[in-house]
């Protein structure tokens, strides 16, 4: 016992300052209130301790892959390369995978509109070529009728003759040749906005079906569409120009177009029948 020291009166022994309410002290804090690492203990260093001797890899940034990891197949992740995209319009071009093999030949297309014209418009020109004969017999038997009737009036009694050619004209003309025009003319109509139809949707027409060729849109691989279809059909009018220069123009063509190919961005390719 040391009676000496006045803060020590009954001799005990010192004791660590505690904490508030009894608590045991805590350790001093490292910045921003974290709690210092304890030293590894034993030989093994612990996590997050650099190994002695042991090289240290840089780090990938995220999403890059790691050494000996493989890509993922199919899509790529995020931060792999990318593969490059096809250019536009690039899916419609033929020998493509999936795409038609090549553009169709010149005698495809013709073969092709010879076999819808007989489907569609013979009918119409049977019908022309009755409705022609039948007015021309008629007018044959109203130029008999005119000239006796003619014979029949006095000389010199013009009111007579006029009367009589104008009464074998009006007659001339029968009702059967309006009907046969008219009936041409709607199956003529009605077979060429069929085709119109078929061609848009699937991109061929019957003709064109039974030669493998089909009619595509350049820039998407895909059928026109009854609209851009109708305008193709009045830009054939075009091809007419020059001597019928435009039908022709496939023979020398890269892309063995016409001109209304060339103005609606079309081109015709083979395909499997």
């Amino acid at each position: 016992m040391s009676f000496g020291d006045p803060n020590n009166p009954y001799g005990q022994p010192p004791q660590a300052p505690q904490g508030p309410y009894g608590q045991p002290p805590q350790a001093p804090q490292g910045p921003y209130g974290q709690q210092p690492p304890a030293p590894p203990q034993g030989g093994q260093p612990g996590y997050g301790y650099p190994q002695q001797g042991a090289p240290q890899q840089p780090q990938q940034p995220y999403g890059y892959p790691q050494q000996g990891q493989v890509p993922p197949q199919g899509q790529p992740g995020y931060g792999y390369a990318q593969q490059p995209a096809a250019p536009y319009g690039q899916p419609g071009m033929p020998g493509m995978p999936g795409m038609p093999s090549g553009y169709a030949s010149w005698g495809a297309r013709v073969g092709a509109l010879l076999i819808d014209f007989l489907i569609v418009g013979l009918v119409p020109v049977i019908l022309y070529i009755v409705a022609i004969v039948v007015a021309a017999g008629s007018a044959s038997s109203a130029s008999s009728s005119a000239s006796s009737a003619a014979s029949s009036c006095p000389p010199g009694d013009y009111s007579c003759l006029n009367h009589a050619y104008e009464s074998a004209s009006a007659s001339s003309t029968p009702a059967i040749f309006f009907v046969l025009i008219a009936f041409a003319w709607l199956i003529a109509v009605g077979g060429g906005f069929f085709l119109m139809a078929k061609e848009g949707g699937t991109g061929q027409t019957p003709g064109k079906k039974a030669l493998g060729i089909k009619v595509i849109k350049e820039a998407t691989g895909q059928p026109m569409g009854f609209g851009m279809t109708f305008v193709r059909y009045i830009c054939r009018g075009l091809n007419g120009a020059l001597c019928g220069i435009g039908w022709l123009w496939p023979l020398w063509d890269e892309k063995n177009q016409t001109f209304a190919d060339k103005i609606v961005g079309t081109v015709v390719v083979e395909v499997p029948k």
